[in-house]
């Protein structure tokens, strides 16, 4: 059985089988993890560098691919078929959508603007040693308006749920619900973004953008060329959004 042949290579790690299959699941259902989010997402990134090549090869037969950025100490999983940043796009592409699941045009938008501010401050040298990238949600406001003339969700409802989604993505951080759901786009509130940004908009998607912005300085921009390959190059690797652990 391929349990047994699996189990036979985990026991020089000193990894049970269980332990195994507890940080596939985890994988699988999330789609990433960053070793900075929990106590548990640290034992599950170390636990995965210690067999990386056993969790590779079990995914390899499922033809999903691993992005793992062991600078800033993230790994991630993309299904079949999808188009991973600095990895050359496989041949077959899959018929059905099946494992992935679509952002909302919000989600692309708020995705789109964090990107050009993570760049942003990244050209600036304003990154911590996580490779974060700290902003008010005053500023992340103004530039949403700037880089696609349209304002963040004004609801309380909208907002909340628009950074939970992105902080179950693992690509921004901020301290209470509470701090962002009352706050306007004038308050103090903060957020940071995480490096885990760069595998969800490509270069080539951020500079279409920002040569949008520049071509449309006086007019209304159309992102909608820039959302549909975003869009392309970035599916979601896992069924749902799950609640935090």
């Amino acid at each position: 059985m391929i349990t047994d042949h699996i189990e036979e290579q985990l026991k020089p790690l000193n990894i049970s089988l269980n332990e195994f299959t507890e940080l596939m699941i985890r994988l699988l259902d999330y789609g990433v993890l960053c070793r900075d989010e929990s106590g548990v997402e640290e034992q599950l990134y170390d636990r995965y560098l210690q067999c990386k090549d056993i969790v590779e090869d079990y995914l390899r037969v499922m033809a999903m691919r691993v992005q793992h950025e062991s600078q800033f100490r993230f790994v991630r999983v993309y299904p079949p078929g999808a188009r991973v940043p600095g990895v050359a796009d496989e041949i077959d592409q899959p018929f059905t959508s099946g494992f992935r699941t679509r952002l909302s045009q919000q989600d692309i938008a708020t995705i789109l603007v964090l990107r050009a501010e993570y760049d942003k401050s990244l050209r600036e040298g304003q990154i911590d040693e996580s490779g974060c990238v700290t902003i008010s949600l005053e500023a992340l406001g103004i530039a949403h308006g700037n880089l696609l003339k349209r304002p963040l969700p004004e609801t309380h409802t909208e907002r909340r749920n628009l950074f939970k989604r992105l902080k179950q993505l693992r690509l921004i951080q901020y301290h209470t619900e509470e701090e962002l759901e009352g706050a306007g786009e004038a308050s103090e509130a903060w957020i940071r973004i995480r490096p885990t940004i760069t595998s969800f908009v490509s270069d080539e998607v951020l500079t279409a953008l920002m040569g949008d912005e520049e071509t449309n300085a006086d007019s209304k921009t159309d992102s909608k060329a820039a959302s549909a390959a975003f869009e392309d190059s970035a599916d979601i690797p896992a069924s749902d959004l799950y609640e935090e652990a």
